[in-house]
C-alpha cells in the first residue's frame, strides 16, 4: 500500500526517519510545521499550523491514510499540560479520514524494576511522570476505537536525534570524539534504537494496512546492550577508539536541573539506567519476517558525522 501520510514532527528524529522511509516507498508526506523555512526537505508537502490546533491538524490531514504522531512541545516545555491535547487532535483528524494513527511508543510505560523483558501485553505499570503520561496516551488510542499502530523502541539515536541521549548526555556534538559519558549503571543493559531503522519498520507496516489488526501494537528491539559497556565502546570504536570512557555524575545533575527542563526530564529516567528493560520484538519479526537492522558501529559512524563529531 501507498497513499498520503501526515507527519506531526517531521522535523524531528523518528517523524523525519518515518517520513523518509515512507516517501521511499512511493508515499505522498505532508509535514506539519509552525513556519515554513529555508532548507527542509522540498519532497515533502509542508504545511503551515500548530499541532495544538486543531484546525489546523485537521486540514493538513485531510484526505490522509496514515497519520504519524511523532511530535513534542519544544524543549519538553509544558509536556505535560500539551502531550495529550496534541494527542486528540491527531485522534480527530484520523477519525475524520479514516485514517491509521500511528504513534512511536516508549518503554517509559513500565516499571524497569519489574519488567526485564517486556512484551507487547506486559503491564503496564510506569512509576514516573513521563511514564504515566505515555500510558495515558496509549491508553486514550484504544479507548478511542481509532485505527492504530504503535510501535515501542529503546532510547534513540541517529543521524539526526533531535532529544536523545547520545547527542545530549554521552558525547559533544560538533566535537570530535575524545570522551564518551555512560549513564548506565555497571552490569545493566539497556536498549537502543537507530533512528533510520525504526523509520523503515515504521514505513513497512504502514504498508501493509490490510493485514494489521484495527489496534497494533510491536516492539522494535534494536540494539541491546546487555551490560551497559557495548553502547559506549561502539562510540568510541566508531570514532576511532581512542575516547576516554566517564560516568555521569548524576549526583551533581540535580543541582542544574531547575534552570534546564530538559535536563530534568533526563533525570526522572535514571531508574531506566539502574534496571534493563528488554524489547521482546517476537510479534514484529513474526508480522515482517525480520526487523530492519544496521550494524550497531556502522550505525554509530553515521550518526556521529552527521552531529559534527568525527575528525
Amino acid at each position: 500500500m501507498s497513499g498520503i501520510a501526515l507527519v506531526l514532527g517531521a522535523t524531528g528524529g523518528v517523524g523525519g526517519e518515518t517520513a523518509r522511509a515512507l516517501l521511499a516507498r512511493g508515499w505522498q508526506v505532508r509535514g506539519l510545521v509552525r513556519q515554513i523555512l529555508p532548507g527542509l526537505d522540498p519532497r515533502i508537502d509542508w504545511r503551515e499550523g500548530d499541532a495544538m490546533i486543531r484546525g489546523d491538524v485537521l486540514a493538513a490531514a485531510e484526505g490522509a491514510n496514515a497519520l504519524i504522531h511523532a511530535v513534542n512541545p519544544p524543549g519538553y516545555r509544558e509536556w505535560d499540560k500539551r502531550v495529550l491535547p496534541m494527542l486528540e487532535n491527531s485522534i480527530e483528524a484520523a477519525w475524520a479520514n479514516d485514517a491509521r494513527l500511528a504513534l512511536p511508543g516508549t518503554i517509559y510505560n513500565y516499571d524497569p524494576a519489574e519488567t526485564p523483558v517486556a512484551r507487547p501485553d506486559s503491564p503496564q505499570e510506569p512509576g514516573t511522570r513521563k511514564g504515566a503520561i505515555r500510558k495515558a496516551m496509549e491508553a486514550r488510542i484504544a479507548e478511542s476505537g481509532v485505527r492504530a499502530l504503535i510501535l515501542r523502541a529503546g532510547d534513540y539515536y541517529g543521524p539526526r536525534p533531535g532529544n536523545s541521549w547520545l547527542s545530549q548526555g554521552m558525547i559533544t556534538p560538533g566535537k570530535p570524539v575524545t570522551r564518551v559519558t555512560n549513564p548506565g549503571r555497571r552490569g545493566t543493559g539497556h536498549a537502543w534504537a537507530y533512528l533510520p531503522d525504526v523509520g523503515e519498520t515504521f514505513a513497512r507496516l504502514l504498508d501493509r494496512e490490510a493485514e494489521l489488526p484495527r489496534f497494533a501494537r510491536f516492539h522494535f528491539a534494536g540494539h541491546w546492550d546487555p551490560d551497559g559497556s557495548g553502547f559506549p565502546a561502539a562510540i568510541a570504536a566508531a570514532a576511532g577508539g581512542k575516547a576516554k570512557h566517564v560516568r555521569l555524575p548524576w549526583a551533581l545533575l540535580p543541582l542544574a536541573a531547575p534552570f534546564n527542563p530538559t535536563l530534568r526530564e533526563l533525570i526522572e529516567m535514571r531508574p531506566f539506567w539502574n534496571h534493563p528493560v528488554r524489547l521482546d520484538n517476537r510479534e514484529l519479526v513474526a508480522f515482517l519476517g525480520e526487523e530492519p537492522h544496521t550494524g550497531l558501529v556502522e550505525s554509530l559512524r553515521t550518526s556521529l558525522e552527521a552531529l559534527g563529531s568525527l575528525e
